[in-house]
C-alpha cells in the first residue's frame, strides 16, 4: 500500500515505514503529525484517484527530528554600477517518518 501525499508544495510518494524530509513543519519532535491531501491511494491493487485529493484518506506519521540544509550561497551583481551582494540560505526541514495510511 502507497501513497502520494501533498505538503509544502511539493509531493511525496510514501509507505508505511518510510522515512521522508519535507518542508519545516510546525509540530515538536516525537509529536503525530497527519497529512490530509492525499491525491493517490494504491491497496490492494486498486488504485484511488483524487479530484484533487482522496476524501477520507491520509497519512499519519511521527516527527523524528528538526533540522537545517545545506548553506546555498547567492550573488546579485548588476554591471557598470559596482553593485555586488552576497547571501546565504538555510532551509529548514522535518524528518517524519510515516507510521500508516488510512485509506
Amino acid at each position: 500500500m502507497y501513497a502520494i501525499v501533498e505538503t509544502g508544495g511539493k509531493q511525496y510518494r510514501v509507505a508505511a515505514g518510510d522515512v521522508i524530509t519535507v518542508e519545516r513543519l510546525d509540530a515538536d519532535v516525537g509529536q503525530e503529525v497527519a497529512f490530509d491531501r492525499v491525491l493517490v491511494v494504491r491497496a490492494d491493487g486498486k488504485v484511488a484517484v483524487g479530484n484533487p485529493v482522496v476524501p477520507g484518506a491520509r497519512a499519519v506519521g511521527t516527527v523524528l527530528e528538526h533540522g537545517r540544509g545545506k548553506k546555498i550561497r547567492g550573488l546579485k551583481y548588476k554591471p557598470k554600477v559596482n553593485y555586488r551582494r552576497r547571501y546565504g540560505h538555510r532551509q529548514g526541514y522535518t524528518r517524519v517518518r510515516i507510521d500508516n495510511i488510512q485509506a
